[in-house]
């Protein structure tokens, strides 16, 4: 089902941008009641003996190496880039009303059906390779990440991360934020997040972003438990993960020391240099650039390598 963009009022309803501005409100209270009730909590003697009890982090496993590898820096920003452009077409095939081109797959390719392919819309094309390249790239760093030992900077290894993790929240909540280094070791909640976003979000998205695409089988017997109406009500939730996800990481690489979070994300290097960040203000330009361009115009001939884009 489609959905409007337009800010005229419904009936007896109010207007959306009314409706998120009152939403945004109650969150900024409630994020300012909970940094007061942080604040307050953590001046009690049981909750100080708790954070020297938990600092904040876990100790990684004898043996791991130190530092962040360079081909992160380039996951980085590949997963910056593709997620800009899912994130623009995802919600582009949610509210579209009318395709500005549709794309019908060429039968006579590498890919080849009894049933003539079924005729989409060009942002949905669009959609589906960027998540085929988005996923290409996360195997990528699945086997990266398992080949280097880096897994273990982001796979839970004792069960100490929950309160540890609890810990760190606290301190964010507190303004008292956690000092650990990035370079040797995150803390429990960024190693809790991480995981859950590589291991348990992004598998979602690629689940039910295939449940509603078109290759899905029709007829498959999967499809009594595992209805389309379940796909769509979980797809959406999880791009809105996504991108919280994003806005959460970038502000607290900016605000807790970001030459140095920069250089250890995109220049493989340990220090307060500038390179970092120059590299990161090219990728997200780079992106940026990408999103602006990503127009019927400009992906309409990459469209007709694979089939044939018409009205």
């Amino acid at each position: 089902m489609n959905a409007s963009l337009s800010t005229k009022t419904p009936a007896g309803g109010s207007k959306p941008w009314a409706r998120y501005g009152i939403a945004a409100a109650v969150a900024v209270v409630v994020l300012a009641l909970l940094v007061l009730g942080s604040r307050w909590l953590v001046t009690l003697e049981p909750v100080q003996g708790f954070l020297r009890d938990y600092p904040g982090h876990t100790t990684l496993p004898a043996g791991t190496a130190e530092g962040l590898p360079a081909w992160l820096g380039w996951q980085h920003f590949l997963n910056m880039f593709f997620l800009f452009l899912i994130i623009k077409t995802g919600w582009q095939v949610r509210t579209q009303q009318r395709p500005p081109a549709n794309w019908t797959r060429n039968n006579k390719g590498l890919i080849k059906t009894k049933n003539p392919p079924k005729r989409i819309s060009i942002n949905l094309w669009f959609h589906l390779t960027l998540d085929a390249l988005w996923v290409l790239n996360g195997l990528v760093f699945m086997v990266l990440i398992f080949a280097t030992g880096h897994w273990v900077r982001i796979v839970p290894t004792s069960w100490d991360v929950f309160p540890n993790a609890l810990s760190a929240g606290l301190q964010y909540l507190s303004l008292n934020w956690p000092m650990e280094n990035g370079w040797v070791n995150y803390n429990s909640l960024q190693l809790l997040a991480y995981f859950l976003t590589v291991f348990v979000a992004a598998p979602l998205a690629i689940a039910t972003g295939l449940r509603m695409s078109e290759v899905w089988p029709k007829k498959a017997a999967i499809n009594k438990v595992y209805p389309i109406e379940l796909a769509r009500a979980v797809h959406l939730p999880t791009m809105v993960y996504f991108v919280l996800f994003v806005i959460a990481h970038v502000a607290l690489v900016l605000a807790t020391g970001a030459r140095a979070n920069l250089n250890h994300m995109f220049a493989a290097r340990s220090d307060d240099g500038w390179l970092g960040f120059w590299i990161f203000v090219v990728a997200v330009l780079v992106s940026v650039a990408a999103v602006f361009f990503s127009k019927p115009v400009v992906i309409a001939p990459i469209a007709n390598l694979t089939g044939r884009v018409s009205r």
